[in-house]
């Protein structure tokens, strides 16, 4: 199964930028289950500079740098990745085995310090946008997920509460709209969802990380999928010791599997946003952001 990628992102400044720094990170990265087969990123106005490299998390970054005079900045990727069905597959079967796994027998392997679990454990703690969780939402999990009950089956159960209990709901929240404020009112974007179940896990002393990427649209039945349509998208990973990193997508109460490109990882969306940049200017600027993930 083959996607193509196409992710422009566009900066519209009310003045002219003399230049401008960048931090992009667009480019998929190859996991179990997807490989990359192609990669193409278009500056305009042309980049002085284009330096890629990995970060800690092994995520593609590519700093740029524009020294030319520019009232717009447009970033434009075409990415191709294949995902392995047969890869699938078999993490479903490690799903299976990890199914029985009690919560309070993850909570007992983390004890154990091997090399997979010290990698993990920085995926427990605070983060810089994400504090421990409040007694309330813990309660909210915690109705879900108990000590002797299954952490696979409690998590699912804990996604799909989310899924109906919080209402979709874009333009609600920005990224300094607190955690607590999603749950209080019940309501956001994926990035939110993913928010609160990282946050939550966290405060029951499990490893979760975001995850960041896109996911494939599918139009309403007689209608043709129409071009942008689709959005960058976040779920959530849980790191069950002795089996791996498991997603769950409580946006769309999903477990991801081929529908689901990863574009990176971190402990919050800091860790892994798109762009972060900084220009030399002044005046507002306008953002505008299209998407479109079609397969082959």
């Amino acid at each position: 199964m083959i996607y193509d990628i196409y992710h422009n992102t566009r900066f519209l400044y009310q003045h002219e930028v003399g230049f401008s720094h960048n931090l992009i990170r667009l480019q998929p990265r190859d996991t179990m289950i997807q490989k990359v087969l192609s990669f193409e990123l278009n500056i305009e106005p042309k980049a002085s500079e284009i330096e890629p490299y990995n970060d800690f998390f092994g995520n593609h970054l590519h700093h740029l740098l524009v020294r030319e005079p520019h009232t717009t900045l447009s970033v434009e990727v075409k990415s191709r990745v294949e995902i392995d069905l047969r890869q699938i597959e078999h993490l479903q079967e490690i799903y299976a085995k990890a199914y029985p796994l009690t919560y309070a027998q993850v909570l007992e392997r983390m004890m154990f310090l091997t090399p997979d679990i010290i990698e993990a454990k920085q995926f427990m703690l605070k983060s810089p946008h994400l504090s421990l969780a409040t007694d309330e939402m813990v309660a909210y999990a915690a109705q879900s997920i108990h000590p002797e009950r299954s952490l696979y089956e409690g998590v699912l159960e804990f996604m799909e509460r989310i899924y109906k209990d919080f209402a979709f709901v874009s333009g609600f929240s920005d990224l300094s709209t607190p955690v607590e404020r999603v749950f209080r009112e019940r309501k956001g974007v994926c990035q939110d969802f993913a928010h609160f179940a990282i946050t939550t896990l966290r405060s029951m002393g499990l490893c979760v990380r975001y995850m960041s990427g896109y996911i494939e649209t599918t139009p309403p039945k007689g209608t043709e999928k129409l071009f942008g349509a689709d959005a960058s998208h976040a779920w959530f990973s849980l790191f069950f010791p002795g089996f791996g990193w498991f997603d769950f997508d409580p946006t769309n109460n999903m477990v991801p599997t081929n529908q689901h490109i990863v574009l990176g990882f971190g402990r919050d969306y800091r860790d892994i946003s798109p762009m972060q940049g900084v220009v030399s200017g002044s005046g507002s600027s306008h953002l505008s952001v299209m998407v479109d993930v079609s397969r082959k």
